[in-house]
């Protein structure tokens, strides 16, 4: 009987220390898999934050402007519309070319003048209406730099590649570096990043546009999605009877969930453009669409929410001689709620970082005005960046990953707020 025993428990040990073992494995397993992942996560950020950190910066160049009477306003008469249609392109020209009288040829002449930015011309427009007395003044003025210009004093060009190789030739090159020797040049805080639309000129491009069309987007969003969603949800678990038609709507939501967004786009431009006729490229259209797309998470959210609250509570309040629907509104959803709030932040986050469905809307169009309405032509921020990335110019690359960090930073505290708003209100029973 002891030797049986004895082998009994031995069989017992290899057993557990078998069990033990796998069980080490699987958890090892585990935080590889949950290391590895997070080293994608952090390659991810800083391969984006290294190629987009530097677009929060713009190349300066000092330039020499004289306000040719002759080119501006050859008659002398300052009237607006006659200084708003004169030629500042030449006065822009004239400006760099006398930084290098050395230059003769007139392809150098022609090369030379591409220095600066082509919105200089749109900035002395500006100055010379806001001020007419600027004519036939002399001014020193920073204006921003060609966007090859600017990849250069970054840093991201490389030198050492043949001429034929770059955008930039030897002797562009040679210009710059004398600008720089001089000390015109300087990097400054890119403000047009934040206050501008949208332009061919990667040095003039902004994500104000894009942002603004994305809020529009959002508020028609959040202004549909949120009632709807919590209405559904309370009328499927509190009110609805449990019969078949319910179960069947209760699976469709579910399915819908999982349906790719593309699908919704396709839905909104058969419906909402074809059908109803609503303007194309509008945030109006993409916050319905974006609705379409919410709904099934917000509603899912939302029954998870109220199936939380515990049953004390809803017959605490109807033995006290509530009614059903004062025991819901007084009782039941202000518990939910936070759980439903939740739901909705997380819906409206996916929707923020969504393009396929606003492609199939329109909403990829060039816009360089910001939007003013839901109705105004305008596109969203992860559509600017698909259009950005889809540039040849490495400049457009450089503000795409910016515009990429501006929108994992809105993604980061969206979905912070609703761990606030979760931990802030939440009980637990």
């Amino acid at each position: 009987m002891e030797t049986r025993s004895k082998s009994a428990i031995e069989c017992v040990r290899g057993t557990l220390a078998r069990r033990n073992r796998a069980e080490r494995r699987f958890k090892n397993f585990g935080r590889a898999a949950v290391l590895l992942g997070l080293a994608f996560l952090v390659v991810m950020f800083v391969n984006i934050i290294l190629t987009g950190y530097s677009a929060f910066w713009q190349t300066h160049v000092k330039l020499p402007v004289f306000f040719d009477p002759q080119l501006i306003d050859p008659q002398g008469a300052g009237d607006p519309e006659t200084l708003g249609s004169a030629d500042y392109g030449a006065v822009v020209k004239a400006s760099v070319r006398s930084l290098f009288p050395d230059v003769k040829g007139r392809r150098d002449r022609r090369d030379v003048a591409k220095l600066v930015s082509r919105g200089t011309v749109f900035q002395l427009r500006r100055m010379v209406l806001d001020d007419p007395s600027l004519v036939g003044a002399k001014a020193e003025m920073w204006v921003p730099a060609n966007d090859d210009y600017d990849m250069l004093h970054k840093g991201n060009v490389d030198r050492t590649r043949p001429e034929a190789d770059r955008r930039l030739s030897d002797k562009q090159i040679e210009w710059f570096d004398r600008l720089a020797a001089e000390g015109r040049v300087e990097s400054r805080f890119n403000v047009t990043f934040f206050t501008a639309g949208d332009s061919r000129e990667p040095e003039l491009a902004g994500i104000r546009g894009a942002a603004m069309g994305s809020f529009f987007t959002l508020v028609v969003t959040l202004s549909l999605s949120f009632p709807l969603g919590v209405a559904t949800a309370v009328y499927l678990e509190e009110i609805a009877p449990r019969n078949r038609l319910t179960g069947l709507i209760e699976v469709n939501i579910n399915n819908l969930a999982a349906v790719p967004s593309i699908v919704f786009g396709l839905l909104g431009l058969a419906v909402f453009i074809n059908l109803f006729g609503l303007p194309r490229s509008a945030p109006l259209v993409g916050g319905l669409v974006l609705t379409l797309m919410t709904l099934p998470t917000i509603i899912i959210a939302g029954r998870a929410a109220l199936k939380s609250v515990p049953p004390s509570i809803r017959e605490a309040a109807l033995g006290v001689g509530a009614s059903k629907m004062q025991m819901i509104a007084h009782h039941v959803l202000p518990l939910a709620m936070p759980g439903m709030l939740t739901g909705t932040i997380i819906g409206m986050a996916r929707a923020l970082g969504e393009t396929a469905p606003l492609l199939m809307i329109g909403m990829v169009a060039f816009v360089v005005d910001v939007p003013q309405g839901v109705t105004d032509a305008a596109t969203a921020l992860p559509v600017q960046i698909f259009l950005w990335l889809d540039s040849p110019e490495r400049a457009f690359v450089e503000r795409a990953s910016a515009a990429i960090m501006v929108l994992l930073a809105f993604l980061i505290a969206m979905n912070a707020m609703a761990v606030v708003l979760r931990r802030r209100f939440e009980r637990r029973w």
